[in-house]
């Protein structure tokens, strides 16, 4: 039986791609262990992939937002809370309110849709590109390439006019930024709600072929505030974990050169990369929460109804149990168990999208600038600690 309380969660990096040693320390020692939330409540921490994986499949333990503790603070002290999810919002529901939205959005994933987007990022990274090299021989890759193309992308799939997309940027970091208080984060939601509500109006009378357009038609009879939860999820989901996959991922390669070497040798690996820095980044870095409808004993432990469980996707995903030599980059590794996207009925339904746009990327950036270099010492790149979703805030880079 755990009796040690783990006084709150590692956050502490010793550098850019691993996660908080003390993580791989506390698996080492059990699966499970106490943890004391910054409200006071003690839940746990879970650190072993075959648990996490377990708990996010087994539905006696909810998603739903307003019976979760957070594990983090914001600025001004106060834990980061959800109060229960809104219309549409349906990460933060269980069955059947999270079965009904998601079989709604799952149906408008379609292939043909999947195609056409495939084209289009294409067409999109290709010109981002294009533009780097016209302006020089240096960039921040964040600015001109790592956040723009998944912008864009969301803006094709939800019909958001593209010169309107630095509205839910500029939000969506200022309500994922912990050093915002919890009144600037929520009227930083409420502003991306409001951009989206506003967009669902505007295609009820002028629709399009996208997907709010496909909600609006789909016979459902959605009203325009769960509508607008969807296309929230969508927008904010969509664009900031590529982003940051595409940022980050960029600096790990070029970190590891003989693993880009081996991918420029062999461009058919580019499958495999995109995995492997799913696994090995996670940039979902505070991990993803469950709570506990009834006791359910799990892991040598009492998991008491009530109770919070913060699941570790990075420790998961750095768990020799599961991978070998977690901790080396390798790109010839079989890491689809990875948890980057979840598992069980709550995994990622935007990760096929995600992938694509990972593969044309990497794939497309190296191809074009084959001697692509840092152009700051690596411990000048600033690390964004200071988000819910981690990366790079910037990426100085240099080409010949």
């Amino acid at each position: 039986m755990t009796e040690t309380i783990t006084a709150a969660l590692p956050t502490t990096r010793d550098n850019a791609f691993d996660p908080p040693a003390e993580l791989g320390v506390l698996r080492g020692e059990a699966p499970l262990h106490r943890l004391r939330f910054p409200d006071g409540h003690v839940g746990w921490l879970v650190t072993n992939h075959e648990l996490v994986r377990e708990i996010m499949a087994d539905r006696r333990f909810s998603s739903r937002s307003e019976l979760h503790h957070s594990v983090i603070t914001r600025a001004d002290g106060q834990p980061v809370r959800r109060p229960a999810a809104t219309p549409g919002l349906f990460i933060g529901m269980d069955a059947p309110d999270h079965t009904r939205y998601r079989k709604l959005l799952t149906g408008q994933f379609t292939v043909r849709r999947m195609n056409q987007l495939s084209a289009r990022i294409e067409e999109i990274v290709l010109d981002h590109l294009k533009a780097m090299r016209a302006n020089g021989t240096s960039a921040d890759l964040v600015a001109a390439f790592a956040l723009p193309i998944p912008s864009l992308v969301i803006c094709e799939l939800l019909g958001v006019p593209s010169d309107e997309r630095h509205v839910f940027q500029e939000d969506t970091a200022l309500a994922l930024r912990l050093e915002t208080t919890a009144e600037e984060a929520f009227a930083a939601f409420e502003r991306i709600k409001d951009f989206i509500r506003d967009l669902v109006v505007r295609k009820r009378t002028t629709p399009g072929d996208d997907m709010l357009s496909g909600l609006i038609a789909s016979g459902e009879h959605l009203d325009d505030e769960e509508i607008t939860g969807m296309g929230v999820l969508l927008l904010v989901a969509g664009h900031e974990t590529t982003a940051n996959m595409l940022g980050l991922g960029t600096l790990a390669l070029l970190a590891n050169p003989d693993q880009l070497a081996a991918l420029k040798a062999d461009p058919s690996l580019i499958g495999n990369t995109v995995e492997e820095l799913l696994r090995y980044l996670s940039i979902i870095q505070f991990g993803t929460t469950r709570t506990a409808l009834e006791d359910v004993a799990i892991g040598g432990e009492v998991v008491k109804a009530g109770d919070t469980l913060s699941l570790s996707v990075a420790a998961a995903n750095r768990d020799p149990e599961r991978f070998d030599d977690p901790d080396r980059l390798d790109v010839r590794r079989p890491a689809s168990g990875h948890m980057s996207f979840g598992h069980g009925v709550h995994q990622c339904l935007g990760q096929q999208l995600a992938r694509i746009e990972m593969r044309i990327g990497y794939s497309a950036l190296f191809a074009e600038f084959p001697d692509l270099r840092l152009a700051v010492p690596a411990d000048e790149v600033p690390l964004r600690t200071d988000m819910a979703i981690y990366g790079v805030h910037a990426l100085p880079v240099e080409w010949s």
